[in-house]
């Protein structure tokens, strides 16, 4: 492909209007273009690369009996009125009519039009299993999109259902997808983990979220590849590192994920489901009296402590939830946050949100600070974190502003189901007990979910099992954010080149380091000077070698200055570029990779034995 028939606007710095890594230099490369706010279109280089992303899953989902279909992106109401998510899904949800008047929505995802096309499709347990997937662009209303293919309000999904008679058939499935996953990021070459992940709007049970870990921004030498003119990275003075430290700590870290690791085994989880271990108390303690003290102007839990002169782990935090128009009360000792997820969860509410001022007034009678759980209404329900039930003689909120009790007692003085609700840290114990949880950012790029029958029983997908009986499809979920991908490569795969000029100044300018099988293009084919004939002659005669040898080759064919060229292919990022220069008489060529920055000459009759050899190097 001749570089001058591409469209590859390249910028010459980066855009100041990205915040992270990954948008800034899809932008300067000339991968995508921003239509409307949070709408890109992908010009060629990313169309490449995400069509180079389809045939890897294509390839690995084909090994597992995934077949792929296509189904349509504007969808009848009706089908979410069914499953009851057209009222929960919330705001992010387009919704549209026809000129009839009649309800439409445009896809954010696809459970109900799979799960309506099996029910009206397939009758027996012995059609089952059935697994289907398609690749097309899905839209969500962000309030807020942000950080270029990160967070969209269209984008490419990858979107997989699953259909059994049974848990056994699900289980084999969603085991096959994780493997196939595993195997589409590995070969994508991102880094990622597999973690326990939370099912959301979508409905799961049981699930994974597949996470690329955002690089640590402080080793320099995973960011920088040194040009052949610097022999090492101890030879780049302190100013200059300095510099590129500053470079690099000046972008946003990407990832609005933190994942949840043990520093010695293979836990993993979102910090939205993360925990740690849990030992109960056995200590004997005696119980104090309950006594009510002013607390005048303590609204904080630190306020409260110092006023008593007490640690604040002795102290119980009450706060109020409403889940499906019901109030909750919950527990936690001291500043441990609340995981909200953890708590929706366990509750299984659709609604849930935080009381407000005049709720709260109602309810108790005092306001924000000054809330316990001592003598409220029996139905109101009390959930407390499992550290509540260890704590004695504490002190809460007297539900009288100005007011704490002293001396309480979890089971004498209010009763409690006790689940873990709070937010885990870092440093805790891993909840199997080996190593401590450590925290990274990460960008969500896959989720797996056993959905069991919560949409074939509210769309009365059924099937006559063995017995001839009418039971309800069990059903699993699978998807992979295409474009998201994209991004994540940017963001593992960016670096900073760095040069040295004949002056000896140093220089470093931002490039990609594409993984290879997903690269564009597998060559960057460059001519130094066009008006050579000799040596246009050479790159036309490599061109057509490499593209019968196999090769994707881009061939860098307009009438630019060398420097502008190799400013390009440094942005651009495929893995090999070969320069046709001023040897070129001479049957020589140079040969550079650019994972490693290395560079050698090649005499162009050995040039495809070359590369064979370093692409299977630098596999």
């Amino acid at each position: 492909m001749k570089q001058s028939k591409m469209l590859i606007p390249t910028l010459r710095e980066m855009p100041s209007d990205a915040q992270v890594i990954s948008h800034a230099l899809l932008l300067r490369a000339g991968y995508v273009r921003q239509i409307s706010a949070g709408v890109y279109s992908y010009l060629p280089l990313a169309n490449q690369v995400i069509e180079k992303a389809k045939k890897i899953m294509r390839e690995e989902f084909e090994k597992i009996g995934a077949v792929e279909m296509l189904a349509p992106a504007l969808l009848s109401a009706d089908l979410w009125r069914e499953s009851g998510r057209y009222d929960t899904y919330g705001e992010d949800l387009y919704k549209l009519k026809n000129r009839e008047g009649s309800d439409f929505i445009l896809g954010p995802t696809h459970e109900e039009t799979f799960t309506a096309i099996v029910r009206d499709s397939v009758k027996s347990y012995k059609q089952l299993p059935l697994n289907l997937y398609q690749i097309q662009a899905k839209y969500r209303d962000e309030k807020r999109p942000r950080n270029g293919l990160l967070r969209t309000r269209e984008f490419i999904m990858k979107d997989g259902y699953s259909f059994h008679a049974n848990y056994d058939s699900l289980d084999v499935t969603y085991d096959a997808y994780k493997t196939a996953y595993e195997n589409i990021f590995t070969r994508s070459e991102i880094d990622f983990k597999g973690i326990i992940g939370d099912g959301g709007a979508m409905g799961g049970k049981d699930s994974q979220e597949f996470m690329a870990i955002t690089p640590d921004r402080t080793d320099l030498t995973r960011w920088v590849v040194l040009d052949k003119s610097v022999s090492s990275f101890d030879e780049i003075p302190a100013d200059v590192q300095e510099a590129i430290k500053e470079e690099l700590t000046g972008w946003l870290v990407s990832g609005e994920d933190t994942v949840v690791y043990s520093s010695e085994s293979g836990y993993a989880a979102n910090l939205e489901m993360a925990t740690n271990e849990y030992k109960p108390s056995n200590r004997v303690v005696t119980e104090d009296e309950l006594t009510r003290v002013e607390t005048p102007d303590c609204k904080s839990i630190d306020e409260v402590a110092a006023f008593l002169h007490m640690d604040e782990s002795q102290t119980i935090k009450t706060l109020v939830y409403i889940a499906d128009e019901k109030p909750i009360v919950a527990l936690l000792v001291g500043n441990d946050q609340l995981n909200e997820v953890k708590l929706k969860n366990y509750l299984g509410a659709d609604f849930f949100e935080p009381a407000s001022e005049d709720e709260v007034r109602e309810l108790f009678g005092a306001n924000f600070g000054s809330l316990g759980p001592v003598h409220l209404p029996e139905d109101i329900q009390i959930i407390a974190d499992r550290k509540v039930e260890d704590i004695h003689n504490a002190v809460v909120g007297a539900n009288e502003d100005g007011y704490h009790l002293t001396g309480v007692n979890p089971g004498r003085d209010f009763l409690a189901e006790y689940v873990d609700i709070r937010e885990v840290q870092e440093g805790e114990i891993s909840p199997d007990g080996q190593g401590i949880l450590k925290f990274a950012r990460g960008i969500e790029i896959g989720h797996i979910f056993k959905l069991g029958t919560r949409y074939s029983e509210s769309m009365n997908a059924t099937v006559l099992d063995e017995n001839g009986r009418a039971v309800p499809v069990v059903m699993g979920c699978y998807g992979i954010g295409v474009s998201r991908l994209l991004s994540a490569v940017m963001e593992q795969h960016a670096r900073l080149f760095v040069n040295k000029t004949p002056k000896g100044d140093y220089r470093y300018a931002w490039g990609i380091n594409f993984p290879k099988e997903l690269a564009p293009f597998d060559v960057h084919l460059i001519p130094i000077n066009v008006k050579d004939e000799e040596a246009l002659a050479l790159t036309a005669q490599l061109e057509t070698e490499l593209v019968n040898a196999g090769y994707e080759v881009l061939t860098d064919d307009r009438k630019e200055r060398a420097g502008v060229k190799f400013s390009d292919s440094d942005l651009i990022g495929l893995p090999i570029r070969v320069t046709v220069g001023k040897k070129a008489a001479d049957g020589i060529v140079e040969v550079k990779i650019k994972a490693t920055g290395d560079t050698i000459e090649v005499n162009v009759e050995n040039l495809l034995e070359t590369l064979e050899i370093l692409t299977k190097k630098n596999n």
